[in-house]
């Protein structure tokens, strides 16, 4: 994984075992890698992995059975897509609408390019 500097690498990890979450990799109770397995794989330190763990299990994405590792809560695919949203609907799509703007993009514009994206798959 290629991390950046705009936030915080535990968050950046999170982020991606939300990210595998929502695309279905992991599914509720299933087993999630250790926190040393997704340090080495991520090749990051291991207390750095422990954040992040610590931060989803905080926001109750992730929750630990004592001796086997964590597992994704049941529900959690939900609570990321409805966090997800709202954060793109507040932080993200004002952006675009600004940008629309500025460029002459109307709503029909961006309907037909999505038409279009969603032709080639």
């Amino acid at each position: 994984m290629t991390f950046t500097n705009d936030k915080p690498i535990y968050i950046q990890m999170s982020d991606r075992l939300c990210e595998e979450i929502l695309s279905g990799v992991y599914k509720d109770d299933d087993r999630i890698p250790s926190v040393r397995e997704y340090a080495v794989l991520l090749e990051v330190n291991t207390n750095t992995a422990v954040k992040a763990y610590e931060q989803l299990s905080r926001e109750e994405v992730i929750y630990n059975k004592r001796g086997l590792g964590y597992f994704v809560t049941p529900g959690a695919r939900k609570q990321i897509l409805k966090a997800r949203k709202k954060a793109f609907m507040k932080e993200r799509l004002p952006e675009l609408f600004r940008q629309m703007q500025l460029l002459d993009i109307s709503i029909e514009d961006v309907a037909e390019a999505y038409k279009s994206l969603q032709s080639v798959k």
